[in-house]
C-alpha cells in the first residue's frame, strides 16, 4: 500500500511536490475510505483535479516511470532515461530529478529514494521500518569512472563476492534494484519491494488508442484464463445497465511475435443483449464509447476488488456519463479492502455531494504564478477560513477559490486585426 509519493524535477514539476495517502483525523466516510495498516489510516482513493497542462498527469506518469525504472533496467551504459526535467528554468535542466516513495509490503514499511539526470542513478536508498527504521543500502555513483558503489547495513545478511556481484551487475543506468533482478542473490529486503513494484503498482491505465487497445487485451486474457472473471466482470456490466445479457469471448492463436503469454492470442468479444426476450449480438469493437470503455473499467475493477493493488487511471470520467463514473467510484470504495485507486478527471460534480468524499482524497494541481511549475496539494490542506464544513466545494471550485482551474480571457476574437496583420 502506498502511503507517500514525492517528485522533485520531473516534467512540470519543479520543486518537491508529495502525493500522501495518510489520512487526516476526520472521521467522515471512514469505513469506506480507510485501510489501517502498520498502524496507519491510509486512504484507498485520491482523485486529482486541475486545468489542462497543470501537471495532473505529471503525477502518474512521474509513478509510472518509477515503476518502470526499477522493473526494467538499462542493458547498455549508453541508453539514457525519457523523461525530461522542468525547463522553464535556467537550472533545473542542469540539476537533478528525485523521487521518494513510501509504502507497506509484507507488513513491512519502506521508504525509498532515488537522483537520478537522463544518463545515470546519481544516488539511492532504501530503509525498512520493520521494528525500528533502519539503512538497507546506500549507493552512490561515480561520475568520472562510471562504476556504482553499494554499501549494505550490517543488519543485512550477504556475502563480500555478492555484494561485489550486486555491483558489478548494477549499471550507471541501474537502480540497485534493477542489478538485483540479474543477480543471482537473495536479499529479502530487495525482493519485497521489487515484488511491491511488479505485483502492487500496475502501469497507468491511459485514454490513448494504444493503451486501451493492450488493456483490453489483457482484460480478455484474464476473463479467458481465470475462473469465476468473466461472471465478475459481467456483473459489473449488468449494473452499469447497458441491457447487456452475456459475453462471449473467443480466441485464437496469434502468428505475431511474443513478448508475453497473452501475446500468443487475438480475442474476438462479443456482448449479447437481451430485449424484449430476444437476444442479439454485437461486436465490443461496435458497441458504444462508453461500453467499451466500461469493459475496460469493469476489469480494472476486479482487479482492485480481488487482489491488493494500486491502479492509475488518467482522465477516469472519459466516455462515461457521470452517473456512471459516481457508480464505479463508489463500488470500489464500498468492496475493496486493500488497493489503492489514483485518477486524475475534470468531472467536478461529485464536489458538489460531501457524503461521497472526504477532503484529503481531492488533490488539486495548480501552475504556480512565479514559475509555471506544478503545485500540488489536498482540500485538507485549506485552513478553515477557505473551506468550513458548510462550504459548497463545487461552488468554491468553480470560482476558482481552491486553484486549479483555467484561466480564461474574453470570448471576443478580434479577426479583423488578424486579417490586417
Amino acid at each position: 500500500m502506498l502511503i507517500n509519493f514525492s517528485i522533485q524535477n520531473f516534467g512540470s514539476i519543479k520543486e518537491k511536490q508529495t502525493l500522501s495517502f495518510e489520512a487526516d483525523k476526520s472521521k467522515h466516510l471512514e469505513d469506506y475510505y480507510l485501510i489501517n495498516a502498520n498502524g496507519l489510516r491510509l486512504l484507498k482513493l485520491g482523485l486529482i483535479y486541475g486545468a489542462n497542462a497543470s501537471g495532473k498527469t505529471t503525477i502518474l506518469k512521474a509513478l509510472d516511470f518509477l515503476r518502470t525504472l526499477v522493473l526494467s533496467p538499462k542493458i547498455q551504459k549508453t541508453e539514457t532515461f525519457d523523461f525530461e526535467p522542468f525547463l522553464f528554468d535556467e537550472n533545473t535542466p542542469k540539476e537533478n530529478t528525485v523521487f521518494e516513495i513510501d509504502f507497506i509490503q509484507n507488513n513491512v514499511r519502506y521508504f525509498y529514494e532515488v537522483e537520478l539526470n537522463k544518463e545515470t542513478i546519481v544516488r539511492e536508498e532504501l530503509y525498512s521500518y520493520n521494528l525500528k527504521k533502519f539503512n538497507v543500502f546506500k549507493r552512490t555513483t561515480n561520475l568520472q569512472s562510471k562504476f556504482t558503489n553499494i554499501k549494505f547495513s550490517s543488519h543485512i545478511k550477504i556475502s563480500k563476492s555478492a555484494e561485489e556481484t550486486l555491483e558489478n551487475n548494477t549499471l550507471w543506468n541501474n537502480t540497485v534494484l534493477g542489478g538485483f533482478l540479474k543477480t543471482n542473490v537473495n536479499i529479502e529486503e530487495l525482493k519485497n519491494v521489487m515484488d511491491w513494484f511488479k505485483f502492487s503498482v500496475f502501469p497507468l491505465v491511459s485514454t490513448t488508442e494504444f493503451y486501451s487497445y493492450h488493456l483490453e487485451h489483457f482484460i480478455s486474457f484474464s476473463v479467458d484464463k481465470v475462473e469465476n472473471q468473466k461472471n465478475f466482470i459481467l456483473n459489473i456490466l449488468k449494473e452499469a445497465d447497458f441491457n447487456i445479457y452475456d459475453m462471449i469471448i473467443k480466441k485464437e492463436e496469434t502468428t505475431k511475435e511474443i513478448n508475453t503469454e497473452y501475446d500468443k492470442y487475438a480475442f474476438q468479444i462479443n456482448i449479447n443483449h437481451k430485449i424484449k426476450d430476444k437476444n442479439y449480438m454485437l461486436p465490443l469493437s461496435q458497441e458504444s464509447q462508453g461500453t467499451q470503455r466500461y469493459y475496460i473499467l469493469a476489469g480494472i475493477l476486479s482487479f482492485l476488488l480481488q487482489t491488493p493493488c494500486i491502479i492509475l487511471i488518467d482522465e477516469l470520467e472519459s466516455s462515461l456519463h457521470p452517473d456512471l463514473f459516481v457508480h464505479f467510484l463508489l463500488s470500489f470504495l464500498t468492496n475493496s479492502k486493500q488497493s489503492q485507486l489514483i485518477a486524475t478527471t475534470h468531472n467536478r460534480e461529485i464536489l458538489n455531494n460531501k457524503d461521497i468524499f472526504r477532503n484529503d482524497a481531492i488533490w488539486i494541481t495548480d501552475k504556480n504564478n512565479d514559475s509555471c511549475a506544478t503545485d500540488l496539494y489536498s482540500l485538507a490542506d485549506f485552513d478553515t477560513k477557505v473551506i468550513r464544513d458548510t462550504t459548497n466545494i463545487l461552488n468554491a471550485y468553480k470560482l476558482g477559490k481552491l486553484g486549479g482551474v483555467p484561466n480564461l480571457g474574453d470570448y471576443y476574437i478580434d479577426i479583423e486585426s488578424d486579417e490586417k496583420k
